[in-house]
């Protein structure tokens, strides 16, 4: 059974923060966006997967195989076409509403690879 229902493919960013936070987390964020993007910030705890590797037919990380996942790019158009992508391949996933972008309009934060604050690239 899946998380998501198969007729949804977008969350909110609240809904996808209450999915994603905490040792209790019923999702993983999965970052598409770039390496350099990626280095910039992302959400804490997210996992990253670039779109152009996804695309290419790179497997999904280790860490989120089998797990539902809430994924997020910047605004919300890549990932988009991700949860497509993903969901072809069989994978339980949603993309967030205004990406990256809105999940930092909500005061959550964004952290670089050190868990310093973080921006959005």
């Amino acid at each position: 059974m899946s998380l998501f229902s198969r007729d949804r493919t977008r969350v909110t960013v609240e809904e996808a923060h209450r999915r994603t936070r905490g040792s209790r987390a019923s999702a993983v964020v999965l970052d598409i966006r770039e390496r350099g993007e990626w280095d910039a910030g992302r959400a804490p705890g997210a996992v990253h997967a670039p779109l152009s590797g996804l695309v290419a037919g790179a497997p999904l990380p280790q860490a989120v195989q089998g797990r539902p996942l809430v994924v997020m790019c910047r605004s919300g158009n890549r990932s988009r076409k991700a949860v497509a992508l993903l969901r072809a391949r069989g994978a339980d996933a949603v993309d967030v509403k205004g990406g990256l972008q809105e999940w930092v309009a909500a005061g959550h934060p964004v952290v670089d690879g050190h868990g310093d604050d973080g921006s959005v690239a």
